[in-house]
């Protein structure tokens, strides 16, 4: 990025026609901070020329914008602040949701891609929707992450003309560096969901593809003040449960408890945080999945808090390289089930080095508890590479399991990316004096430009490689794999793109010494408007136990959104399919998964999910299992801080070769109260509700409908910031 050599109090953009992420912006200093009230009649907007000069990314790169948009940027000692005009022709097709936060990315919106260090490692996403509610997000090593929550301000208006933006974000709520001159780096990015087009200032290089990070418009800021963040978050709950004991409901629990979070700024970069009996309650219960004929456990996204800042510092190079990975993820969070202390150091130490430290102990039960100590190191390269190193384990009394390696990124030409990591594990249990050393190798080569994608990736996971703090759905696994996808832009008013993608994974499983492969090609195409169909065709097969079954078949996706009120997904596959018991034996399935949603008003909606799947025996016809889960959630938002929620959720599993079959109720309702990240209060009553029913001899006899449990929680905290 070029360094501009002059600062001005005015502000003052240098543009430039042509060139990529080469524009240099000198925001204005702000004598008088602008009210955040989304008019742009402050003084400080009328300073400069705005930024104009927005080219899309979607439906194709370069295009003039179908609406046009007007930037600006400008700061103070203590914040940051932008402002977006964002006109348009049809004001009143404009998606707009008065919504909860994090839940605007089916309307329009403005996305604020700020890299707070300027060194491509990571970055920063404030989004907001017309009416001025907030998303935000934290992209670091390929992954966006959007369950952060960071303290901003933000101001939506809609009026005849189109919608204005106004945002202040607070120095106190990002990490940024300590120098007297802090460079940093901005992409202004703008959605219009009707149209499903994207454009952003600067102009995306097409031979660079979706590379945001290296395409940022840099700017200097001086004179900032580098505060000694001081948080201080208590937190009040109670919880009053029933469970059903003994043929009748019982108290299980009536539980007051208090809790204490700490967050110290060491630097602007380097934040402590530390939590005495910490609150790790969710406010809501996690989707429904299906669990039947597992091979592995399923993967639950983290929700608490005291784990999510920062944690894209955790993660590793080389996770997730293709559908096939087994690798999601090694060092995941919800393996601490019942954390009871947890303390965490992270940020940056100087301009390249970033650390990452946690510690937490898991509250196994019967006073036994689970040490888990984590560090992590990265070294800023050139570009956005970095090598870096993880050290993890988890001790208990009988067990211990640690896990230390490397990892890195490196940045090859424009369009290429090289990640890899290596790491080595030792299983060490008392109870039967083994122990057990193990590796695990990653390498992945990723190229992406407007006309073509592509990806290979080596994978090598030694049968005795275990991560008890990782997310691994195998072991004892060998694998290649190779991705090429062609972007065809047909040019025409019906079709914006189509993709055809060719991916291939060949695996060795070592426990077995057997060769499995799946292949697949597809098409997906990308309508004007917002929807979009894709069609997959798989040969596949897998080894299990010692044998290998066929579990290639066919697959559609399709998603749209049909007007402002209406919206749908729908995904169905038939594929061959494996009974995973001690005596498997070749099936087919069918599963299916249907989403709607419906949003008569901007404060309303209701959103639905329906989730089946089955499984047919081969040799004999006969159905071993079917199973369906169904979810609405119906919200009601008063205002931008307050909502009500209902959440109802029916499942039905029956499963033949076992003479087993269940129904189950679950209700959620919450009316939660957020006026800023951390400052809430909650209130919920939750139940859950069972039938079961037996086949030995026909017919099928059913217990009735009974309540397993039942309760109802408060919570509160309150964030108080110094």
């Amino acid at each position: 990025m070029k360094k501009h050599k002059f600062y001005s109090w005015f502000f003052i953009f240098t543009l430039s026609s042509t060139g990529f992420a080469q524009n240099t912006l000198n925001p204005v200093k702000a004598n008088v901070p602008p009210i955040i009230d989304a008019h742009l009649d402050d003084a400080v907007w009328q300073q400069g020329l705005a930024v104009k000069q927005f080219k899309t990314v979607s439906p194709d790169f370069g295009l003039t914008p179908a609406e046009h948009t007007e930037a600006f940027l400008a700061y103070d000692r203590e914040n940051l602040y932008f402002a977006l005009r964002c006109y348009d022709k049809s004001p009143g097709q404009i998606k707009a949701s008065l919504t909860n936060r994090d839940n605007i990315q089916g309307d329009d919106w403005i996305c604020i891609n700020l890299d707070t260090f300027g060194d491509q490692q990571s970055l920063y996403a404030l989004y907001v929707n017309p009416l001025g509610v907030q998303g935000d997000s934290r992209y670091a090593a390929g992954n966006e992450d959007h369950s952060i929550d960071l303290v901003w301000d933000s101001a939506g208006r809609i009026d005849e003309n189109g919608y204005t933006i106004e945002i202040r974000l607070p120095l106190k709520s990002i990490r940024f560096a300590t120098s007297d001159i802090v460079s940093m780096g901005v992409v202004f990015e703008r959605r219009i969901s009707r149209k499903a087009e994207q454009s952003m200032y600067p102009p995306m290089d097409p031979a660079q593809g979706y590379n945001i990070i290296a395409q940022m418009a840099p700017f200097q800021l001086i004179d900032l003040k580098h505060p000694r963040l001081f948080e201080v978050l208590p937190a009040a709950t109670y919880a009053h449960r029933d469970s059903r004991q003994d043929g009748k409901m019982a108290k299980e629990a009536r539980d007051g408890d208090l809790s204490m979070t700490l967050k110290y700024g060491i630097t602007s970069e380097l934040i402590l945080d530390g939590t005495l009996n910490p609150d790790f309650s969710q406010i809501e219960a996690d989707a429904g999945q299906v669990d039947v004929n597992l091979r592995y456990a399923l993967f639950f996204p983290e929700k608490r808090p005291f784990f999510l800042e920062g944690r894209e510092n955790f993660r590793m190079a080389s996770t997730v390289m293709s559908e096939r990975d087994p690798v999601r993820a090694l060092f995941y969070t919800r393996t601490i089930t019942n954390p009871q202390v947890g303390i965490k150091l992270n940020g940056k130490i100087g301009a390249k080095n970033t650390l990452a430290c946690l510690y937490a102990t898991d509250d196994l039960g019967q006073n036994q508890l689970a040490h888990v100590p984590t560090l992590r190191y990265r070294r800023t390269l050139k570009n956005d590479g970095f090598v870096g190193v993880l050290g993890t384990m988890r001790e208990t009394e009988q067990n211990g399991n640690r896990i230390g390696g490397l990892d890195g990124q490196l940045r090859l030409t424009p369009s290429s990316l090289l990640r890899f990591h290596a790491l080595q594990s030792q299983k060490e249990s008392k109870d039967d004096n083994s122990n057990k050393d193990g590796t695990l190798l990653g390498l992945s080569y990723q190229y992406g430009t407007r006309n073509w994608d592509a990806a290979f990736s080596y994978r090598d996971i030694s049968k005795d490689f275990q991560a008890d703090m990782g997310y691994i759905r195998r072991r004892g696994l060998r694998q290649i794999t190779g991705l090429i996808r062609p972007k065809i832009y047909p040019g025409s008013h019906g079709i914006r793109r189509i993709d055809v993608e060719c991916f291939t994974a060949q695996s060795r499983d070592l426990f077995d010494a057997m060769w499995e492969t799946f292949n697949h090609t597809s098409l997906q195409f990308f309508f004007n408007g917002d929807m979009t169909l894709k069609l997959k065709y798989s040969y596949s097969t897998e080894i299990f136990l010692g044998r290998k079954f066929d579990t290639g078949g066919f697959h559609v996706f399709g998603w749209g959104q049909i007007n402002n009120q209406v919206g749908f997904g729908v995904l169905y596959r038939r594929t061959g399919a494996i009974r995973y018991t001690n005596t498997p034996f070749q099936g087919r399935s069918n599963q299916i998964t249907l989403d709607g949603s419906y949003q008569p008003s901007d404060r309303f909606w209701l959103q639905g999910t329906w989730v089946s799947a089955d499984f047919t025996d081969d040799a004999t016809g006969n159905e071993i299992y079917k199973t369906w889960i169904a979810r609405g959630n119906l919200t009601y938002q008063f205002n931008r801080f307050l909502f009500f929620r209902t959440i109802l959720e029916y499942s039905a599993r029956s499963v033949y070769d076992a003479h087993f079959h269940q129904n189950t109720l679950l209700a959620d309702f919450l009316i939660s109260f957020t006026y800023i990240p951390g400052t809430v209060v909650h209130l919920g009553y939750g139940s859950l509700h069972r039938q079961m029913g037996i086949q030995e001899t026909s017919p099928l006899r059913y217990d009735a409908m009974m309540t397993q449990q039942r309760g109802f929680f408060f919570k509160t905290s309150y964030l108080w910031r110094l």
